[in-house]
């Protein structure tokens, strides 16, 4: 992507993880309206959105046909668009199955892997990366080696086209339920260590070969801030099952807010 020159009083807008489409599908409807007031508050001071994966529980595209509901999640996209607001989407591990919808139908681009780029004000110029998190990092050999390879065949993909939607939406459904966010309760996620945050590992990895002042991902489902150097930052931005946690950079510095929920979920699970 191109670097981007932020303009006075105009923000950089994180979010992640909505799950929508996850059972029950009466709280997921709640919570695609949480994220559409979300971001009409938003709207104003927004120049830039990133939405970083796990957008949907389930995503695939048919040639003629993509899976029901998100109209007013999808509705406040294409007006936020219409307006003049840069939106780039992530694919997540859940919503792997992305194609050409949201470019042709919204311009809005898919990225598959973390991007890089640079963020100019009238302050500072910072470098950041982007991306959704899963599979990153030493380890989770069954997930990069069988799953995904698997999720992201494009063979495998056109079979699955193949299936009739009742039948191959429905499926796909099924599966999702067995996922975290379809689960009732919270789910016990919790900050490991330095060494067990995968996506921490990466983001030193990276820093080691070229210099990143943010790191920002989603994945975990935690609120992390944690120092890769003297000089960067890894951010995850949590998720919107439990927190409404979401980042923004102003043109100074990258702030994380909670939008409708207790502020006291915003302290970093890294630093409780």
């Amino acid at each position: 992507m191109n670097d981007i020159q932020l303009l006075p009083g105009k923000k950089i807008f994180f979010a992640s993880d909505f799950h929508l489409g996850s059972a029950p599908l009466s709280k997921s409807a709640e919570r695609e309206r949480t994220v559409v007031r979300w971001l009409e508050q938003i709207r104003p001071e927004a120049q830039v959105l990133f939405l970083v994966g796990d957008i949907f529980d389930f995503w695939h595209e048919y040639r003629e046909a993509v899976p029901k509901g998100y109209v007013r999640f999808l509705g406040k996209l294409a007006q936020l668009r219409d307006e003049g607001v840069e939106i780039h989407l992530f694919t997540g591990n859940h919503d792997l199955w992305m194609r050409d919808y949201f470019p042709k139908e919204f311009d809005i681009p898919v990225h598959r892997n973390p991007i890089a780029f640079r963020v100019t004000s009238n302050q500072s110029t910072k470098r950041f990366l982007v991306g959704h998190g899963d599979g990153l990092g030493p380890g989770d050999w069954a997930y990069k080696r069988i799953l995904k390879p698997v999720f992201t065949n494009s063979f495998l993909q056109f079979l699955f086209r193949w299936l009739h939607p009742d039948v191959g939406i429905t499926l796909a459904y099924r599966w999702a339920r067995h996922s975290r966010a379809s689960k009732a309760g919270r789910p016990e996620e919790f900050f490991r260590s330095d060494e067990a945050e995968l996506i921490f590992q990466y983001c030193r990895e990276i820093e080691a070969q070229s210099h990143h002042d943010y790191y920002i991902f989603g994945h975990r489902h935690l609120v992390l801030d944690m120092e890769v150097s003297a000089t960067s930052r890894y951010l995850n931005i949590g998720e919107w099952i439990y927190t409404q946690s979401y980042g923004y950079y102003d043109g100074e510095q990258f702030t994380m807010e909670i939008f409708e929920n207790d502020p006291a979920l915003l302290v970093p699970a890294n630093k409780k």
